[in-house]
């Protein structure tokens, strides 16, 4: 049974770091696409950032670029997002998904872990 684990959220000061992981099992995703999604309340889930497989490329959205970064360690089955300069605007829902192949930004992944709040105070 395929499960995905998010854990590193909390509560943290505008300006504060946070780094995300997400730990998966059931199988290997060493050739898989792994991503991040966040959700605020009242908005839709949106792409936050993605590694392929092997580290081979990233990608991420233009509001978090230059201060979050994502890796995998294919050895644990685990990916991470590193978020620094967190702003109140960065408060949602953080989810890591993974998927086989298709596109990168849009929120069709296979599996989904169940989230970990991520809470940025002025």
């Amino acid at each position: 049974q395929v499960q995905l684990v998010e854990s590193g959220g909390g509560v943290v000061q505008a300006g504060g770091s946070l780094r995300l992981s997400c730990a998966a099992s059931g199988r290997s995703f060493s050739t898989y696409t792994m991503a991040w999604f966040r959700q605020a309340p009242g908005k839709e889930r949106e792409f936050v950032a993605a590694i392929t497989r092997s580290g081979g490329s990233t990608y991420y959205t233009d509001s978090v670029k230059g201060r979050f970064t994502i890796s995998r360690d294919d050895a644990k089955n685990t990916v991470y997002l590193q978020m620094n300069g967190l702003k109140p605007e960065d408060t949602a829902v953080y989810y890591c998904a993974v998927k086989a192949r298709g596109l990168i930004r849009t929120p069709s992944y296979d599996y989904w872990g169940q989230g970990t709040q991520v809470t940025v105070s002025p």
